[in-house]
């Protein structure tokens, strides 16, 4: 089994309130999750308005395989026009 976490630092540059956040992370946390089929969670700085920190943990038997899948996530991220993705780092456990 091989597990892959990729942590995201997100900029929200158009939030003007904790609600804009939300709404703006929550739409991409349900495609992220539906789209990849991993795990996905707001995992930080969860009371600034412009930030964010996530977290998205993929599983599969395959080292190769994981990377793909972490790797699609954080080009569907940095893709999105609601934020930024300022700072991500990748774990193969």
């Amino acid at each position: 089994m091989v597990i892959g976490v990729l942590q995201l630092q997100l900029s929200i540059p158009e939030s003007n309130s904790l609600k804009d956040k939300r709404s703006v992370l929550k739409g991409a946390l349900e495609r992220t999750r539906n789209r990849f089929n991993v795990s996905v969670a707001e995992t930080g700085l969860n009371d600034r308005w412009r930030s964010a920190e996530v977290a998205i943990v993929a599983v599969g038997n395959s080292t190769e395989h994981v990377h793909s899948v972490c790797s699609k996530v954080l080009e569907f991220y940095q893709s999105q026009p609601w934020f930024v993705v300022t700072d991500c780092s990748t774990q193969i456990l």
